[in-house]
């Protein structure tokens, strides 16, 4: 066989012939990953170092060299920090950018499946259910096996899909899931394995598909057709994957099929930043990608434009403590500033005192709340701020929580969009008949078999299943759909008609109807931006909608909120000051944690995300007597926190103002 090797048009321009001056605009390391142009590379990203900017110079001049925007793939972790990439890189050189491909490995995953539906077994209308709609489904097969019959314990909906889950995501069997996780259910394997082949079962024979099944039949489709993954390994001639330490296995292995042809992989990155296993993330996935992809160029980005010298150096500290990790370190030009605190309280109530009184007096500088953040491990950890914060007037926002298309009354009108598209979709059927009053799961069912095996699944006034005392709620189903098909091209107004119909069941169900029939409003609204049902299906179900109107209004304007965050919602956030709270051991590190040397790292890695968070200012805060289910108990500081020198971080003591002293309490350090 005789080889002819192409020369790579893109490859000739000369610096000067650039419209960027990228060598003025990035440092070195930055500018050697954006130059990079053949073969797979890791870009080691540094908290703070231009990771993101670093990616969007690299689509401009990719761009700039020639290279088709629709031969260029961005992975994100969401779709929206695609298109602010995108977007930013269309600023900088042109519309062009905004046409490269960008999105989520799901959103990407689903494209190729709509695609190449007729080799999946699939019809190209498949539908998308999310994480609350498979639990659903996933209650509905255990309800079949009568788990109340279970002298012990079975798992409840929630902890199914996570065993499910896991055992995708992590490509092992729920037998070793069990094993390593859930030892407490191991005795009820046999059942477990019929729920979760009967869950399968469901979604292929109602075309449905859950987000690890976009992932997995992708995968399937790729491996199974070499002549498709060919074909869409070789329209992509560069793939880039950001935030690469949060990939899972399958993901992983998506890359390399993606990217298979070419060979032009940039993974973007940062190991010390992987503080997502209980999702699926694989840490080892970042530190094998030289292993998986040969020849791989290693570039570090280090300068950090974020933080001062002395949090860097504390950081670089923090993570030193870690065992599997690449070798970097941070540093900056920043000037050095204030050492970070380590502040002992003598209490929970004495903790959530200094916070309190140190943010009002850092607002009274000339600090933002908004440019504070309180920052810790669980999300109950804040529950005695939360009060304190309340008795002080201070305003907060706490970061988590549902999201907009997780609100029930926006899940019921997707119901019925989700029945438009699929009407073999059983749990959005089971949603819209079971606001019927009087309907329940056994009458539900029972027309869901009928309209299964009907010419006019629509027409469930027809059905010959159910009492005659729902006639007239039936033929109102029925005259809704009749009427949502005849619009149906037009998406709002099918939104229209639907929340004109579910106006009379929401303000039955909720007693707050009138700030989530204004969601609804805002909804129909929106809706005009999708080009089809199928699309805004998918797309809210891949990129929900994050807030409501019924978590967001407020009845009188205030300032500009204090954050309070768990550790992991704050990733890839900052602020000028930021306070870690509840630093003990068995909080951080999880006592879960502490003989799993991997589960060790990953919780150094997590107070090292924390740390990373602040521009100015650090504080790590911890209650000395400590309060855990009947009793009190005296704590132990963080182990990570306990190896740090006095010259990396300076120790706090609280101290009560002399009742003969008139004047303002003041919280005061020690050195000591």
């Amino acid at each position: 066989m005789k080889k002819f090797v192409l020369s790579n048009d893109y490859e000739q321009k000369g610096e000067e012939e650039y419209r960027l001056d990228y060598r003025q605009l990035l440092n070195k390391a930055q500018y050697e990953a954006v130059f990079h142009t053949a073969g797979p590379a890791l870009v080691v990203a540094g908290a703070g170092t231009g990771k993101t900017r670093t990616l969007v110079y690299r689509v401009a001049r990719l761009i700039e060299s020639g290279v088709s925007p629709k031969e260029i793939l961005l992975l994100t972790f969401t779709r929206k920090a695609a298109s602010e990439m995108l977007r930013r890189a269309s600023l900088i050189l042109d519309e062009r950018c905004s046409r490269v491909k960008g999105g989520t490995f799901h959103f990407y995953c689903s494209q190729l499946l709509h695609r190449y539906a007729d080799y999946t077994g699939y019809p190209p209308n498949f539908t998308i259910i999310d994480t609350t709609d498979s639990m659903d489904t996933i209650q509905l097969m255990r309800s079949q096996i009568d788990a109340q019959k279970n002298k012990k314990r079975f798992p409840d909906k929630r902890t199914l899909y996570s065993i499910f889950s896991s055992s995708v995501n992590r490509q092992l069997t729920i037998e070793k899931i069990l094993s390593e996780e859930y030892p407490q259910f191991l005795q009820h394997l046999e059942n477990i394995l019929i729920i979760n082949n009967k869950y399968k079962q469901y979604k292929r024979l109602n075309h449905v598909m859950d987000f690890d099944d976009l992932l997995v039949n992708t995968k399937i489709l790729l491996q199974e057709n070499s002549d498709i993954c060919e074909k869409v390994a070789a329209e992509n001639r560069f793939v880039m994957v950001d935030e690469y330490q949060d990939t899972n296995y399958l993901q992983a292995e998506l890359t390399e099929l993606f990217s298979s042809f070419h060979n032009n992989v940039m993974g973007v990155g940062d190991d010390a930043q992987s503080i997502y296993s209980f999702r699926g993330a694989d840490h080892k996935n970042i530190m094998q990608f030289p292993d998986r992809f040969r020849n791989t160029k290693l570039i570090r980005l280090e300068k950090n434009y974020r933080s001062t010298g002395a949090i860097l150096d504390l950081s670089n500290r923090v993570l030193g403590q870690a065992t599997e990790k690449f070798d970097k370190k941070l540093f900056t030009d920043n000037e050095r500033g204030e050492l970070p605190g380590l502040v002992k309280a003598a209490n929970l109530n004495d903790q959530s005192r200094f916070l309190t009184q140190m943010i009002l007096n850092l607002r009274e500088q000339g600090l933002e709340l908004s440019e504070m953040a309180v920052l810790f491990r669980n999300g109950r950890d804040s529950f005695d701020l939360e009060v304190a914060l309340n008795k002080k007037n201070i305003p907060f926002v706490k970061y988590g929580g549902q999201k907009f298309t997780e609100a029930a009354h926006v899940k019921d009108v997707l119901a019925h969009v989700r029945v438009l598209v699929n009407p073999l979709d059983t749990i959005a059927w089971n949603r819209v008949l079971m606001l019927i009053e009087g309907i329940g799961p056994k009458t539900a069912h029972d027309l869901f078999e009928w309209i299964r095996n009907s010419d006019q699944p629509f027409r469930v006034d027809q059905a010959n299943v159910t009492s005659t005392r729902y006639i007239e709620q039936l033929q109102a189903v029925a005259r809704l759909f009749a009427g949502l098909n005849r619009v149906k091209d037009d998406v709002k107004q099918v939104l229209e008609l639907i929340v004109g119909y579910y106006r009379s069941f929401c303000k039955k169900r909720f007693d707050d109807y009138p700030k989530r029939l204004k969601d609804l409003e805002t909804f129909i609204d929106i809706s005009g931006s999708y080009s089809s049902l199928s699309v805004m299906l998918e797309e809210i179900a891949l990129d929900p909608i994050e807030s409501t109107a019924i978590e967001t209004e407020n009845a009188v304007k205030d300032e500009s909120p204090l954050v309070l965050s768990t550790i992991h919602s704050a990733k890839g956030m900052e602020w000028n000051t930021v306070f870690v709270i509840q630093c003990l051991d068995g909080i951080i590190p999880s006592g879960y944690s502490v003989e799993d040397p991997d589960k060790l790292d990953e919780e150094i890695r997590l107070l090292y995300v924390a740390s990373t968070r602040a521009k100015e200012q650090l504080f790590f805060t911890y209650p000395v007597l400590h309060q855990g289910g009947y009793r009190d108990y005296f704590t132990n500081p963080s182990r990570f926190l306990e190896e740090i020198p006095d010259e990396l971080i300076e120790p706090w003591i609280l101290m009560e103002e002399s009742n003969t002293d008139e004047s303002q309490k003041k919280i005061q350090s020690s050195s000591s």
